[in-house]
């Protein structure tokens, strides 16, 4: 049943014919169906005819969605893959310069697929830090790495990146609820940088006024991160997190 109602969810956001003309054909079969008990004939007429309207706007609409959603599959999946790309990029960003994510790649994981085991273990602590509160999560910022030039950088590339993916011509394709999270991560990212920024501060005004940059500073970033890593945790729950030059068939499945 709810696998039913998240494909009747799905075509209703592709479809090209307005909510309101389901509506109104629904509306009107009401009525028809009330106005047959005082006119019966004219009410079949009516009814014939909202018949061949009904036919032509859910018919012919869904086998127009359905082969545009064809013909563009091989776009698609070329588009959730530059997102997956990007996602995972990210996601490793933020654990190393604004988190300190230090693996643990023992003799044995070296042996088997270290690469495998860095993800799982950035998944893993990610994820603990998406858990944590705003006090808790300030206290785990990296200073030292995430104020710098550097990282100021790095986010506001990865912002643009974000940014120019929702521009792309073939953006219309994307699920309404991922272009929100990825505009919603885009302005958080710009918002970092501006923390990033007035942290700096503190290099020019030293002295009383420095402490009320630093802080200012931590906190803004520290609010923006608890958002960044909850809206990473679900594009990776969504699927799309992977790494670079790995394109299979089909659905996406990364593991982490």
């Amino acid at each position: 049943m709810k696998a039913r109602i998240s494909k009747f969810t799905r075509f209703l956001s592709h479809t090209h014919v307005p909510l309101m003309v389901y509506g109104a054909v629904a509306v009107a079969m009401l009525f028809i169906w009330l106005l047959r008990r005082f006119h019966e004939d004219f009410a079949f007429d009516l009814l014939a005819e909202l018949i061949g309207v009904a036919f032509t706007v859910f018919i012919i609409d869904t086998l127009l969605v359905k082969s545009k959603t064809n013909r563009w599959r091989i776009v698609q999946e070329n588009v959730d893959y530059l997102i997956a790309r990007t996602i995972n990029r990210l996601r490793d960003g933020v654990a190393l310069r604004a988190f300190h994510f230090e693996p643990e790649l023992t003799s044995d994981t070296t042996a088997s697929n270290p690469e495998e085991r860095l993800r799982e273990q950035r998944a893993e602590f990610l994820h603990q830090l998406c858990g944590l509160d705003s006090e808790s999560l300030a206290e785990r910022l990296y200073d030292k790495e995430l104020f710098s030039i550097d990282s100021y950088e790095y986010f506001k590339e990865k912002s643009e990146d974000l940014w120019g993916i929702l521009n792309m011509k073939y953006s219309e394709y994307l699920e309404p609820d991922l272009v929100a999270l990825l505009i919603d991560l885009h302005t958080r990212l710009k918002d970092v940088c501006g923390h990033i920024r007035h942290y700096r501060k503190a290099e020019r005004f030293p002295g009383t006024s420095a402490d009320h940059y630093l802080e200012s500073g931590r906190r803004g970033a520290t609010r923006e991160f608890v958002h960044i890593l909850r809206i990473l945790d679900d594009l990776k729950t969504m699927g799309y997190s992977r790494p670079p030059d790995v394109l299979s068939e089909g659905c996406l499945s990364d593991k982490a």
